[in-house]
């Protein structure tokens, strides 16, 4: 077998090896791909897992302000209400005098 037949051989196996690796380079490429887009679609969900929390905490904490609010509210009403019969006692006290 000549020397430039063996060399034609030799490449033409080289080429090929080539495409084999190109392919399976390829595939290893296509594999990453879908691993990122699934890892983008995760961290994507839990962005918007972390802003419904946000907005819930935020939402809380304004309902407990709101809460401690009425529940100063109502013991204000009670002490007005005390005051006030306070008063009226007094009145009706210098009104019997």
């Amino acid at each position: 077998m000549p020397a430039e037949d063996k060399r034609v051989i030799l490449f033409t196996t080289r080429v090929r090896q080539m495409i084999l690796h190109y392919n399976e380079v390829r595939q290893e490429n296509k594999k990453l791909q879908d691993t990122i887009r699934q890892k983008e679609q995760i961290i994507d969900e839990l962005n918007a897992k972390l802003r419904q929390t946000e907005y819930d905490y935020n939402s809380l904490k304004m309902a407990k302000m709101i809460e401690i609010t009425d529940g100063d509210m109502d013991k204000a009403k009670v002490r007005l209400s005390r005051l006030i019969r306070d008063v009226n006692k007094c009145i009706t006290l210098l009104s019997e005098k």
